[in-house]
């Protein structure tokens, strides 16, 4: 796909082979940018959601009780609509938004702009704090409204263009087309179906109390459907069904994630026959959830209370909602009925090459891996994670599968990744305590009941098994996707053609908030930690210095949990 515009000559575009690096980092500016204004607006709207209390506006009409309405519901719209957009976008129109790069580049950061958005921050917080934090009614209260609504639309204006220029958002919206329509559809259609799903909760319960005894009827003889109290079970063992059990929020997630499947890839597509697989997928994902209730109560009966109520409980939902979106891909792609192939991989030969070359997959396989035998054994656990020795054979079979295609990584390392590697492991120790300062750092975390209870080769088989996964498989499954994936991958699609020592600091920072935010609680000390495995990677452009320093941290780690009892790490 080409990109034109009447103002830019062809000279503008025409490719010199020898200015191969500079346009690779130009490439990178627009990607770079983006993310750079997100991580800002993603900041803000933190420190926003935590200052404001739309429950201080509860008397108040008008403006402000709009706001007090719908505030939240537009926070959500806004959030969602930049990551729909920001995605498809890249998915549908990738190659026309790396020329609109090279453009980019020419273009600097405007810090005038970026400083007056600052201006229009302190602005919005000062009529923030008089809005929400003093009792104003009446036209005095809307006309205040009306200022802090202007003030935050103003200052959302001057980060935009700090970091893009007008006309290239302007070629963003022309080359997308109508994207922006379509997600903002989709943000104004889930917002509204959010805001009025809740007079459906209570016939959508009920239909689903239902199915589930239906579902367990031929497994247990004395099952017991109370529609008074929304309870299920048998054998002294019943869960109640909440509204947000009912399988409207998963019937929710499967509709937007079909109609915007079919809208941005409707090329693909054989229409009306595709089409079918919106209703179906809905219908799937409502039957699935009856019988995840269905089996929650098996579970229990069998003895498995704490599994039932605990892990199973919540992941099987998320499990089963990536069943049904990867089994409606699979279908556009791969039925003839649904699709023109124009999308079926195997109708391009060259297509198909290229994918059997793509390296992607060898990377992320351990690190997924990992992950999905943690939805497994979070599922079948309760209260403590029996089955977390699944991570280890799960990372370890991917890792041998793979293991050809990470004979091109340095993997040796020197001195200064063991050391730095206690320097992360010293900031984990220090990060936590600094979160939490009123812990007592003499009281010790004990083993966990389930643990202690078990016999000694039990607990010292589990506890061989977990330390040596966070010795050997995890830093290799982590360092592959988060440095030598991710870190490379933000800078060119062919990410194994790009240098450790070449990575932009940029790209160092966004794989680093990535690793942090994994860690979830510990997000801070995860992007310190994340950092300085990618300068390490980044210093003799080295895979095997970040993973000594990676597993030099969690070997130390390991170490201080079991001498010091201090298993909240674990």
């Amino acid at each position: 796909m080409s990109y034109r515009t009447s103002t830019q000559s062809a000279a503008a575009l025409r490719y010199d082979p020898g200015e191969q690096v500079r346009l690779t980092t130009a490439s990178c500016s627009l990607a770079g940018r983006i993310l750079w204004l997100a991580l800002l607006f993603a900041a803000e709207l933190i420190v926003i959601t935590i200052s404001v209390d739309t429950a201080s506006l509860k008397r108040s009409a008008g403006l402000t009780g709009m706001i007090r309405d719908w505030g939240p519901w537009v926070l959500r719209a806004v959030a969602g609509f930049g990551a729909i957009f920001v995605t498809f976008a890249y998915l549908k129109n990738r190659s026309a938004l790396e020329q609109m790069s090279r453009r980019l580049g020419e273009a600097p950061v405007r810090w005038n702009l970026l400083a007056a958005h600052g201006l229009a921050m302190a602005v919005f917080a000062g009529l923030s704090f008089q809005l929400y934090g003093r009792s104003t009614a009446g036209p005095s209260a809307d006309l205040l409204a009306a200022g802090w609504v202007a003030a935050g639309v103003w200052a959302i204006a001057l980060a935009g263009l700090a970091f893009l220029p007008r006309m290239i958002w302007a070629h963003v919206l022309r080359v997308t087309g109508y994207l922006w329509a379509y997600a903002l559809v989709a943000v104004v259609a889930g917002c509204v179906i959010g805001s009025t799903a809740r007079f459906l909760w209570q016939p959508a319960s009920r239909l689903t109390l239902g199915l589930a005894k239906f579902f367990l009827s031929p497994f247990v003889s004395d099952v017991v459907a109370n529609p008074a109290t929304m309870s299920l079970g048998a054998r002294h063992f019943y869960v109640y069904i909440a509204p947000q059990c009912s399988g409207l929020e998963g019937a929710g997630l499967v509709l937007g994630f079909g109609v915007l499947w079919l809208s941005l890839f409707r090329d693909e597509c054989r229409f009306p026959q595709a089409l079918i697989l919106l209703p179906a997928g809905v219908v799937v994902i409502f039957l699935l959830n009856a019988v995840r209730l269905a089996a929650l109560v098996l579970v229990g009966i069998a003895g498995g209370r704490q599994i039932a109520v605990g892990g199973f409980h919540s992941q099987a939902g998320w499990i089963l909602f990536n069943v049904v979106a990867v089994s409606f891909t699979l279908a556009v792609r791969r039925v003839p009925w649904f699709t023109t192939g124009a999308g079926n991989i195997e109708s391009h030969p060259y297509a198909r090459e290229r994918a059997a070359e793509n390296p992607t997959a060898d990377y992320l396989a351990p690190f997924l891996a990992i992950l999905a035998a943690g939805m497994i054994s979070s599922a079948a656990s309760g209260g403590f994670e029996w089955f977390y020795p699944l991570r280890l054979f799960a990372a370890a079979g991917a890792l041998w599968i793979f293991r050809r295609s990470y004979r091109a990584l340095d993997w040796n390392f020197d001195w200064v990744a063991p050391t730095l590697g206690v320097l992360v492991f010293v900031i984990w120790i220090a990060m936590d305590r600094f979160s939490n300062p009123m812990a007592n750092p003499g009281l010790s975390s004990a083993v966990p009941s389930e643990l202690a209870a078990s016999s000694e080769g039990v607990r010292v088989t589990w506890i061989l098994l977990r330390a040596l996964a966070a010795v050997v498989t995890v830093p290799i499954a982590e360092e592959l996707a988060f440095r030598g994936f991710l870190l490379r991958r933000l800078l060119s699609a062919d990410f194994e053609s790009v240098s450790f020592q070449r990575v932009k600091w940029w790209a160092l920072a966004a794989s680093s908030v990535a690793f942090g935010f994994m860690h979830r609680e510990r997000w801070a000390a995860g992007i310190l930690a994340g950092a300085v495995f990618g300068l390490l990677a980044m210093r003799r452009g080295r895979m095997g210095d970040a993973v000594a320093a990676h597993a030099t941290a969690n070997a130390l780690l390991a170490a201080y949990i079991l001498t010091y009892n201090r298993w909240q790490f674990w």
